[in-house]
């Protein structure tokens, strides 16, 4: 992701230091970030604004839809999972 990033930073003209300052993100995160790959979440989000990215986040972890059941029977009978165990 990192390799990604500063490669569409180089297509957009931008230096690490104007996209860090149009993001909020501190040039110490985003060098360390180019170098590591190790960043926060919010400030990679930060980042993919800027770079028009975000709408890459929302396949992250898509919705799973309900198949078509048989009946209204079958669809009492699914369980939907509103918390996690431990």
């Amino acid at each position: 992701i990192a390799k990604r990033v500063r490669a569409k930073r180089l297509t957009l003209n931008l230096s690490q230091q104007s996209l860090a300052l149009r993001s909020g993100v501190s040039y110490g995160t985003l060098k360390k970030f180019e170098l590591s790959g190790q960043i926060s979440l919010k400030s990679l989000l930060k980042l993919a604004v800027i770079l028009d990215a975000l709408e890459e986040f929302e396949n992250l972890f898509p919705e799973q839809k309900l198949e078509k059941l048989a009946s209204l029977d079958d669809l009492l009978k699914v369980k939907i999972r509103k918390r996690g165990r431990k």
